[in-house]
Protein backbone atom coordinates (compact mmCIF):
# COMPACT_ATOMS: atom_id res chain seq x y z
CA UNK A 1 0.00 0.00 0.00
CA UNK A 2 1.37 3.41 -0.97
CA UNK A 3 2.32 5.63 1.96
CA UNK A 4 0.40 8.87 2.50
CA UNK A 5 1.89 11.85 0.64
CA UNK A 6 3.79 14.34 2.87
CA UNK A 7 1.83 17.59 2.47
CA UNK A 8 2.52 21.16 3.58
CA UNK A 9 0.70 24.48 3.37
CA UNK A 10 2.79 27.61 2.74
CA UNK A 11 0.75 30.60 3.93
CA UNK A 12 1.26 34.35 3.98
CA UNK A 13 -0.32 37.68 3.12
CA UNK A 14 -0.10 39.40 -0.27
CA UNK A 15 3.48 39.92 -1.46
CA UNK A 16 5.21 38.17 1.43
CA UNK A 17 7.14 35.84 -0.88
CA UNK A 18 5.28 32.51 -0.90
CA UNK A 19 5.96 31.69 -4.54
CA UNK A 20 9.63 32.65 -4.16
CA UNK A 21 9.87 30.36 -1.13
CA UNK A 22 8.32 27.44 -3.00
CA UNK A 23 10.63 28.01 -5.98
CA UNK A 24 13.58 27.82 -3.61
CA UNK A 25 12.25 24.64 -1.98
CA UNK A 26 11.78 23.00 -5.39
CA UNK A 27 15.50 23.50 -6.06
CA UNK A 28 16.24 21.30 -3.02
CA UNK A 29 14.07 18.41 -4.27
CA UNK A 30 15.95 15.11 -3.90
CA UNK A 31 16.89 13.56 -7.22
CA UNK A 32 14.34 10.98 -8.30
CA UNK A 33 11.49 12.40 -6.23
CA UNK A 34 8.33 13.83 -7.79
CA UNK A 35 6.96 16.98 -6.16
CA UNK A 36 3.61 18.60 -6.92
CA UNK A 37 2.28 22.07 -6.11
CA UNK A 38 -1.37 23.13 -5.83
CA UNK A 39 -1.52 26.89 -6.39
CA UNK A 40 -4.46 29.13 -5.54
CA UNK A 41 -4.47 32.74 -6.72
CA UNK A 42 -6.93 35.54 -6.08
CA UNK A 43 -6.79 36.47 -9.76
CA UNK A 44 -7.71 34.36 -12.76
CA UNK A 45 -4.61 34.28 -14.97
CA UNK A 46 -2.30 31.88 -13.11
CA UNK A 47 0.94 33.86 -12.86
CA UNK A 48 2.31 32.04 -9.79
CA UNK A 49 1.72 28.72 -11.49
CA UNK A 50 3.53 29.95 -14.59
CA UNK A 51 6.53 30.96 -12.47
CA UNK A 52 6.66 27.60 -10.70
CA UNK A 53 6.57 25.56 -13.90
CA UNK A 54 10.21 26.35 -14.58
CA UNK A 55 11.35 24.07 -11.74
CA UNK A 56 10.01 20.82 -13.17
CA UNK A 57 7.31 20.13 -10.57
CA UNK A 58 3.74 19.16 -11.40
CA UNK A 59 1.60 22.29 -11.03
CA UNK A 60 -2.17 22.54 -10.70
CA UNK A 61 -3.97 25.86 -10.36
CA UNK A 62 -7.23 26.77 -8.61
CA UNK A 63 -7.79 30.39 -9.72
CA UNK A 64 -10.27 32.96 -8.54
CA UNK A 65 -10.06 33.52 -4.79
CA UNK A 66 -10.20 31.26 -1.75
CA UNK A 67 -9.85 27.63 -2.85
CA UNK A 68 -12.12 26.46 -0.03
CA UNK A 69 -15.14 28.19 -1.57
CA UNK A 70 -18.03 26.23 -3.09
CA UNK A 71 -17.83 23.70 -0.23
CA UNK A 72 -14.23 22.96 -1.12
CA UNK A 73 -15.07 21.49 -4.51
CA UNK A 74 -12.58 23.55 -6.58
CA UNK A 75 -9.79 22.53 -4.24
CA UNK A 76 -10.80 18.88 -4.06
CA UNK A 77 -11.13 18.56 -7.84
CA UNK A 78 -7.77 20.21 -8.42
CA UNK A 79 -6.12 18.19 -5.68
CA UNK A 80 -7.52 14.87 -6.87
CA UNK A 81 -6.46 15.54 -10.46
CA UNK A 82 -2.97 16.58 -9.35
CA UNK A 83 -2.48 13.47 -7.21
CA UNK A 84 -3.76 11.19 -9.97
CA UNK A 85 -1.52 12.77 -12.62
CA UNK A 86 1.68 13.34 -10.64
CA UNK A 87 1.61 10.52 -8.06
CA UNK A 88 3.88 12.82 -6.04
CA UNK A 89 6.35 12.01 -3.29
CA UNK A 90 5.58 15.42 -1.76
CA UNK A 91 2.74 17.92 -2.12
CA UNK A 92 2.96 21.66 -1.40
CA UNK A 93 -0.15 23.84 -1.31
CA UNK A 94 0.03 27.61 -1.77
CA UNK A 95 -3.32 29.26 -0.95
CA UNK A 96 -4.03 32.84 -1.96
CA UNK A 97 -2.66 35.54 0.32
CA UNK A 98 -6.26 36.71 0.71
CA UNK A 99 -7.60 33.33 1.83
CA UNK A 100 -8.54 31.70 5.11
CA UNK A 101 -6.70 28.41 5.79
CA UNK A 102 -9.12 26.83 8.28
CA UNK A 103 -11.43 25.26 5.70
CA UNK A 104 -8.47 24.07 3.65
CA UNK A 105 -7.04 22.29 6.67
CA UNK A 106 -10.46 20.84 7.41
CA UNK A 107 -10.60 19.39 3.90
CA UNK A 108 -7.06 17.99 4.02
CA UNK A 109 -7.66 16.25 7.35
CA UNK A 110 -11.09 14.85 6.41
CA UNK A 111 -11.68 11.11 6.24
CA UNK A 112 -11.49 11.11 2.43
CA UNK A 113 -7.79 12.04 2.55
CA UNK A 114 -6.85 10.17 5.73
CA UNK A 115 -4.92 7.45 3.88
CA UNK A 116 -3.82 9.73 1.03
CA UNK A 117 -2.17 12.74 2.69
CA UNK A 118 0.15 13.10 5.67
CA UNK A 119 -0.22 16.73 6.72
CA UNK A 120 3.06 18.20 7.93
CA UNK A 121 3.76 21.57 9.56
CA UNK A 122 1.93 24.62 8.24
CA UNK A 123 4.47 27.34 7.46
CA UNK A 124 3.36 30.98 7.51
CA UNK A 125 5.58 33.75 6.17
CA UNK A 126 5.34 37.25 7.68
CA UNK A 127 6.90 40.50 6.49
CA UNK A 128 8.13 42.23 9.70
CA UNK A 129 7.58 45.64 8.11
CA UNK A 130 3.83 44.97 7.80
CA UNK A 131 3.45 44.61 11.58
CA UNK A 132 3.64 48.39 11.85
CA UNK A 133 0.36 48.63 9.92
CA UNK A 134 -2.69 48.14 12.12
CA UNK A 135 -4.76 47.36 9.01
CA UNK A 136 -2.63 44.24 8.52
CA UNK A 137 -2.63 43.24 12.19
CA UNK A 138 -6.42 43.54 12.31
CA UNK A 139 -7.01 41.84 8.95
CA UNK A 140 -8.97 38.62 9.46
CA UNK A 141 -7.10 36.75 6.71
CA UNK A 142 -3.72 37.67 8.19
CA UNK A 143 -4.82 36.67 11.68
CA UNK A 144 -6.16 33.34 10.45
CA UNK A 145 -2.94 32.59 8.57
CA UNK A 146 -0.86 33.30 11.68
CA UNK A 147 -3.19 31.25 13.88
CA UNK A 148 -2.89 28.25 11.52
CA UNK A 149 0.92 28.30 11.53
CA UNK A 150 3.01 25.61 13.18
CA UNK A 151 6.17 27.34 11.98
CA UNK A 152 6.28 31.13 11.71
CA UNK A 153 8.94 32.68 9.49
CA UNK A 154 9.90 36.35 9.23
CA UNK A 155 10.81 36.79 5.57
CA UNK A 156 12.42 39.82 3.88
CA UNK A 157 14.63 40.50 6.90
CA UNK A 158 17.21 41.89 4.49
CA UNK A 159 14.98 44.91 3.82
CA UNK A 160 13.55 45.26 7.35
CA UNK A 161 15.17 47.54 9.90
CA UNK A 162 16.60 46.19 13.19
CA UNK A 163 13.68 47.85 14.97
CA UNK A 164 11.16 46.11 12.72
CA UNK A 165 12.83 42.73 13.33
CA UNK A 166 12.78 43.36 17.07
CA UNK A 167 9.10 44.25 16.75
CA UNK A 168 8.49 40.91 15.02
CA UNK A 169 10.28 39.07 17.85
CA UNK A 170 8.11 40.75 20.49
CA UNK A 171 4.90 40.16 18.53
CA UNK A 172 5.71 36.51 17.81
CA UNK A 173 6.67 35.80 21.42
CA UNK A 174 3.27 36.97 22.60
CA UNK A 175 1.27 34.67 20.29
CA UNK A 176 -0.85 32.08 22.05
CA UNK A 177 -0.63 29.21 21.76
CA UNK A 178 3.09 29.39 21.11
CA UNK A 179 4.40 28.28 17.74
CA UNK A 180 6.45 25.12 17.32
CA UNK A 181 9.26 27.22 15.87
CA UNK A 182 9.95 30.81 14.82
CA UNK A 183 12.64 31.66 12.27
CA UNK A 184 13.98 34.57 10.24
CA UNK A 185 15.07 34.48 6.63
CA UNK A 186 15.29 36.52 3.44
CA UNK A 187 14.45 35.91 -0.23
CA UNK A 188 12.04 33.17 0.84
CA UNK A 189 14.79 30.71 1.77
CA UNK A 190 13.30 27.91 3.85
CA UNK A 191 15.02 24.73 4.98
CA UNK A 192 13.47 21.62 3.40
CA UNK A 193 13.83 19.88 6.78
CA UNK A 194 11.12 22.16 8.14
CA UNK A 195 8.61 20.46 5.86
CA UNK A 196 9.05 17.29 7.92
CA UNK A 197 8.92 19.09 11.26
CA UNK A 198 12.67 19.17 11.88
CA UNK A 199 13.07 22.55 13.55
CA UNK A 200 16.47 22.23 15.18
CA UNK A 201 18.10 23.84 12.13
CA UNK A 202 17.86 27.62 11.75
CA UNK A 203 17.00 29.41 8.53
CA UNK A 204 19.46 29.48 5.68
CA UNK A 205 20.08 33.12 6.54
CA UNK A 206 19.84 35.53 9.06
CA UNK A 207 -8.78 25.99 13.19
CA UNK A 208 -11.52 28.92 12.91
CA UNK A 209 -14.86 29.14 11.18
CA UNK A 210 -14.93 31.96 8.70
CA UNK A 211 -17.36 34.03 6.75
CA UNK A 212 -16.35 35.93 3.66
CA UNK A 213 -17.43 36.90 0.19
CA UNK A 214 -16.92 33.88 -2.02
CA UNK A 215 -15.34 34.53 -5.40
CA UNK A 216 -17.53 33.87 -8.37
CA UNK A 217 -17.06 30.72 -10.42
CA UNK A 218 -15.29 31.64 -13.64
CA UNK A 219 -15.74 29.84 -16.95
CA UNK A 220 -12.66 28.26 -18.54
CA UNK A 221 -10.53 30.76 -20.43
CA UNK A 222 -11.06 30.92 -24.20
CA UNK A 223 -8.39 29.56 -26.53
CA UNK A 224 -5.62 32.16 -26.84
CA UNK A 225 -5.38 31.64 -30.61
CA UNK A 226 -9.06 32.48 -31.00
CA UNK A 227 -9.06 35.37 -28.54
CA UNK A 228 -5.49 36.74 -28.36
CA UNK A 229 -6.25 39.46 -25.77
CA UNK A 230 -8.25 38.38 -22.71
CA UNK A 231 -9.15 40.56 -19.72
CA UNK A 232 -10.60 38.94 -16.60
CA UNK A 233 -11.79 40.50 -13.34
CA UNK A 234 -12.23 39.13 -9.85
CA UNK A 235 -13.51 40.82 -6.67
CA UNK A 236 -13.73 39.74 -3.06
CA UNK A 237 -12.39 40.19 0.47
CA UNK A 238 -12.01 43.93 -0.13
CA UNK A 239 -9.77 43.60 -3.19
CA UNK A 240 -10.16 43.67 -6.95
CA UNK A 241 -7.96 41.87 -9.48
CA UNK A 242 -7.57 42.62 -13.17
CA UNK A 243 -5.70 40.03 -15.19
CA UNK A 244 -4.64 39.66 -18.80
CA UNK A 245 -3.90 36.60 -20.92
CA UNK A 246 -2.15 37.68 -24.12
CA UNK A 247 -0.98 35.80 -27.21
CA UNK A 248 2.84 35.44 -27.18
CA UNK A 249 3.20 37.11 -30.60
CA UNK A 250 2.05 40.38 -28.99
CA UNK A 251 5.15 41.99 -27.44
CA UNK A 252 5.19 44.66 -24.75
CA UNK A 253 7.46 47.64 -24.32
CA UNK A 254 9.34 46.87 -21.11
CA UNK A 255 9.73 50.48 -19.95
CA UNK A 256 6.04 51.24 -20.50
CA UNK A 257 5.08 48.12 -18.62
CA UNK A 258 7.39 49.00 -15.72
CA UNK A 259 5.78 52.44 -15.47
CA UNK A 260 2.33 50.87 -15.49
CA UNK A 261 3.35 48.38 -12.79
CA UNK A 262 4.20 51.27 -10.44
CA UNK A 263 0.62 52.65 -10.43
CA UNK A 264 0.10 53.85 -6.85
CA UNK A 265 -3.32 52.16 -6.70
CA UNK A 266 -1.81 48.69 -7.01
CA UNK A 267 -1.06 46.55 -3.96
CA UNK A 268 0.56 44.00 -6.29
CA UNK A 269 1.50 43.82 -9.93
CA UNK A 270 3.04 40.69 -11.37
CA UNK A 271 3.60 39.37 -14.84
CA UNK A 272 5.34 36.76 -16.94
CA UNK A 273 5.34 38.58 -20.24
CA UNK A 274 6.85 38.65 -23.73
CA UNK A 275 8.62 41.97 -24.20
CA UNK A 276 10.35 43.36 -27.27
CA UNK A 277 13.74 42.22 -25.97
CA UNK A 278 12.58 38.85 -24.68
CA UNK A 279 10.56 37.26 -21.89
CA UNK A 280 10.48 39.00 -18.51
CA UNK A 281 9.11 38.37 -15.03
CA UNK A 282 7.86 41.51 -13.25
CA UNK A 283 6.98 41.60 -9.58
CA UNK A 284 5.90 44.78 -7.78
CA UNK A 285 5.15 44.79 -4.07
CA UNK A 286 5.33 47.61 -1.51
CA UNK A 287 6.32 50.09 -4.19
CA UNK A 288 9.40 48.07 -5.17
CA UNK A 289 9.62 46.55 -8.65
CA UNK A 290 11.89 43.70 -9.68
CA UNK A 291 12.39 42.61 -13.29
CA UNK A 292 14.24 39.50 -14.43
CA UNK A 293 14.67 37.44 -17.58
CA UNK A 294 12.35 34.48 -17.98
CA UNK A 295 11.91 31.40 -20.11
CA UNK A 296 9.39 31.62 -22.94
CA UNK A 297 5.81 30.59 -22.22
CA UNK A 298 2.72 29.65 -24.18
CA UNK A 299 1.20 33.09 -23.44
CA UNK A 300 1.86 36.29 -21.47
CA UNK A 301 0.10 36.65 -18.13
CA UNK A 302 -0.25 39.93 -16.21
CA UNK A 303 -2.18 40.84 -13.08
CA UNK A 304 -2.88 43.92 -10.95
CA UNK A 305 -4.41 43.65 -7.45
CA UNK A 306 -5.78 46.69 -5.64
CA UNK A 307 -7.87 47.53 -2.56
CA UNK A 308 -9.37 50.37 -4.62
CA UNK A 309 -11.93 50.33 -7.39
CA UNK A 310 -10.27 49.90 -10.77
CA UNK A 311 -11.60 50.85 -14.19
CA UNK A 312 -11.40 47.90 -16.57
CA UNK A 313 -11.53 50.15 -19.64
CA UNK A 314 -8.88 52.59 -18.39
CA UNK A 315 -6.33 49.94 -17.44
CA UNK A 316 -7.04 47.76 -20.44
CA UNK A 317 -6.32 50.74 -22.71
CA UNK A 318 -3.08 51.46 -20.81
CA UNK A 319 -2.07 47.82 -21.18
CA UNK A 320 -2.77 47.89 -24.92
CA UNK A 321 -0.68 51.04 -25.25
CA UNK A 322 2.20 49.27 -23.49
CA UNK A 323 1.83 46.49 -26.05
CA UNK A 324 1.52 48.93 -28.95
CA UNK A 325 -1.72 47.39 -30.18
CA UNK A 326 -5.11 48.76 -31.15
CA UNK A 327 -8.47 47.24 -30.31
CA UNK A 328 -8.96 45.92 -33.82
CA UNK A 329 -5.64 44.04 -33.60
CA UNK A 330 -6.70 41.99 -30.60
CA UNK A 331 -10.37 41.46 -31.36
CA UNK A 332 -11.77 37.95 -31.53
CA UNK A 333 -11.66 36.70 -35.16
Amino acid sequence: MKQPIPTNLILGFLGVGKTTAILDLLKTKPEGEVWAVLVNEFGEVGIDGAMLQTEGAFIREVPGGCMCCVAGLPMQIGLNMLIHKAKPDRLIIEPTGLGHPAKILETLTAEHYADVLALGPVITLVDPRKLEDTRVLENVQFRDQVAAADILVANKTDVASPEQIEGFDRWAAELAPAKKAIFKTDHGRLRPEWLDGETSLPAVSSPHAHDHHHAKTVAPAPDITEQPWQLVRNEGQGYVSLGWRVHPEIRFDEQSLMALAMDSRFERFKAVVHCIDGWRTLNMVDGSLSVSESDGRELSRLEAISPEALSDAELDQAMKEAAGVADECVATP
